[in-house]
């Protein structure tokens, strides 16, 4: 049994929208008295009765609140005032006077325009107050609710006059008259529920309840069918209740993509309990996918971004970490690196400033069959990713692809069973047509050559300071264009074009060769990068192994034949070239080539700048 509560009148200090009575005149702004008083109720909204998670009252704010008081006898009280406060949730009532009384009170929050229904006023509570349509043929746009409470009017006589209270029984809980419907789709395979592509539901005919009375009793009869509903992977309907324990039934449509381009559709029957008032029907489909059991991960944008895989080169990164060959190398011929590792992951590494789209990763696994198997596939690879993924295969038993279109079945495989695994990358996306275009690849690391990147301004060491993330990126960007310059039949047509210009450390009358220099720049080489710290005059250095430009130059060798011919110049010394060459203060570096590159970057690899913006990026040297 409750407790009774006994609520005293207050005084309202603002005033929002109007409340309807079901017979009675409301206030409008002009009437309102200067000190409103009245009686004061605060309406509370319950939890769903099977909600998962509780969190008990809340406060109402209704869009809309209809309210009815009524005698004993189910009689609508006349000639009452009242005013319903969305934002303190508090409804106030003039014209009360002594007595016992019942409160109705009906809450919309949504739109009920949108839904069609009716509310009348009634002069009993057996009266029919709120109408749904006969027919739906969607879900409800608002929520519902619908409360009864009783309560006692007392007045007290008082050396200065009168005082009323109210005597109420509890709170005034209001509770939703309509049910909710939650579908959500499960998928055994979780790349398969990242191809999601659509779902369509459809709920056969189904008798309804069409009428709410003034005492809350449910009646009339009508119809939901719901047909092509698209309600996404989880959604949730709100839905008058269903007759007696009429439940719903009908059919999903989910359909999803596979890695292959196809469109794949699967249907699933259901049949759900009845709908009930403040009350959650849940309809869980389970999808059972071809794919399941496949072995190739797919990796839509959903399921990559589901990953939070990671990036490498990035200005976060560590300098022991970008600075070390061991973690941060790359061969301009195979900037996008590809390994299965002792875990059993697929690891995929990209050094490029920009993406690639469409990816097929293939793989020869000796212990399995002597075909390429398909063992990923990515709509995209960012810039500089770093991923890594469990192979399905080292889990569970699988059936995988082959190139020629079988499928097989993979046993589970524990990770050593991956030894000699060779991979094989296909895409049609141009840039990487552009990638593999690069036949001769340099391997490429960075180095401090003693500089302190940490420093503001790079803990010069000598002629170096250090190298950060952004100047990284630029040397990326530079190598990947050098090499695939040097194989540009254009390229080759320039240098044969000029070969009498080309001479070598013993001035113009060391005739060098096109077919040579072309030798020496396809030559295999590994070279250590670092940023030159020009205070000393020095805007580059290179040879052997060494290669190095001051900041200016990685941000403008996309443009600035000055900063190309810097570029060109310590190649040249890379190339064993001294300054007495053509290749360093010479035709080579200063016309040749820098020109060159400047004039085609519209055909390299990374042929804008906007790919890194680097020139913005906050930490370059000031």
């Amino acid at each position: 049994m409750q407790p009774i509560k006994r609520i005293i009148i207050l005084l309202l200090g603002s005033l929002l929208p109007l409340a309807s009575s079901c017979t009675h005149d409301v206030w409008s702004d002009s009437g309102l008295p200067e000190t409103p008083s009245g009686a004061l109720f605060r309406l509370c909204g319950a939890e769903y009765d099977d909600a998962e998670s509780r969190s008990g009252l809340r406060e109402g704010g209704y869009d809309r609140v209809e309210f009815c008081v009524v005698d004993a006898s189910g009689e609508a009280v006349p000639n009452l005032k009242g005013r319903y406060d969305s934002a303190t949730s508090e409804l106030r009532i003039e014209g009360l006077h002594e007595g016992d009384y019942r409160l109705l009170v009906l809450g919309i929050r949504g739109d009920a325009a949108a839904d069609g229904v009716t509310v009348r006023p009634i002069r009993h509570l057996d009266e029919e107050w709120l109408t749904f349509p006969e027919t739906l043929d969607s879900p409800l746009a608002a929520e519902y609710f619908y409360s009864q409470t009783p309560f006692e009017v007392v007045v007290h006589e008082g050396a200065d006059g009168h005082t009323e209270e109210v005597i109420l029984a509890g709170e005034v809980v209001q509770r939703r008259i309509v049910g909710r419907v939650d579908f959500s789709l499960s998928f055994r395979n979780p790349y398969v529920g990242a191809a999601f592509v659509s779902s369509q539901v459809a709920i056969e005919p189904c008798r309804i309840r069409t009428g709410l009375t003034g005492g809350g009793e449910l009646t009339g009869e009508g119809t939901v069918q719901l047909r092509t509903l698209a309600p996404g992977r989880e959604t949730a309907w709100l839905l008058p209740p269903t007759v007696g324990d009429t439940g719903l039934q009908g059919e999903v449509e989910v359909r999803t993509r596979s890695y292959l381009g196809a469109d794949v559709s699967r249907r699933f029957a259901f049949d759900l309990p009845a709908v009930e008032p403040n009350r959650i029907a849940r309809l869980r489909t389970e999808v059972v996918h071809p794919d399941d059991e496949s072995a190739t991960l797919f990796l839509t944008e959903e399921a990559y971004a589901a990953g939070r895989h990671g990036l490498i080169l990035q200005d976060d990164e560590p300098k022991e970490v970008y600075t070390d060959p061991a973690q941060r190398r790359f061969n301009t011929a195979a900037p996008l690196q590809v390994a299965a590792t002792d875990a059993g992951e697929l690891h995929v590494r990209f050094y490029s400033p920009r993406e690639l789209t469409g990816v097929l990763i293939r793989a020869r696994i000796p212990a399995v069959d002597a075909e390429l198997l398909d063992v990923a596939w990515f709509d995209r690879i960012p810039a500089f990713a770093d991923f890594r993924a469990t192979l399905p295969f080292t889990e569970r038993a699988c059936m995988a692809r082959t190139e020629s279109g079988r499928w097989v079945r993979i046993p589970r495989l524990e990770p050593a069973a991956l030894d000699g695994i060779e991979f094989r990358i296909e895409s049609e996306d141009p840039y990487w047509e552009k990638l593999c275009a690069i036949r001769h690849g340099w391997t490429i690391a960075f180095s401090l050559f003693g500089g302190d990147p940490e420093r503001e301004d790079g803990g010069p060491s000598g002629n170096w300071m250090g190298i950060r993330p952004v100047h990284c990126r630029e040397v990326v960007a530079l190598f990947l264009n050098f090499t695939y310059m040097i194989d540009m039949p254009e390229h080759e047509e320039i240098l044969r074009a000029n070969e009498d210009r080309l001479y070598g450390n013993g001035g113009v009358n060391d005739k060098v060769t096109a077919e040579t220099v072309l030798r020496q720049m396809r030559q295999s080489r590994t070279l250590n990068v670092g940023l030159v710290y020009p205070g000393n005059g020095i805007v580059g250095l290179g040879g052997g192994s060494t290669f190095g430009a001051y900041q200016q130059a990685w941000l403008q060798h996309y443009f600035n034949t000055y900063s190309c011919e810097i570029m060109f110049h310590e190649l040249g010394h890379v190339m064993g070239y001294s300054h007495s060459s053509s290749f360093t203060y010479g035709p080579w570096a200063q016309e040749l080539m820098n020109r060159f590159y400047v004039e085609h970057i519209s055909q390299m690899p990374i042929d804008s700048p906007h790919y890194l913006n680097s020139s913005t990026n906050p930490n370059l040297y000031k």
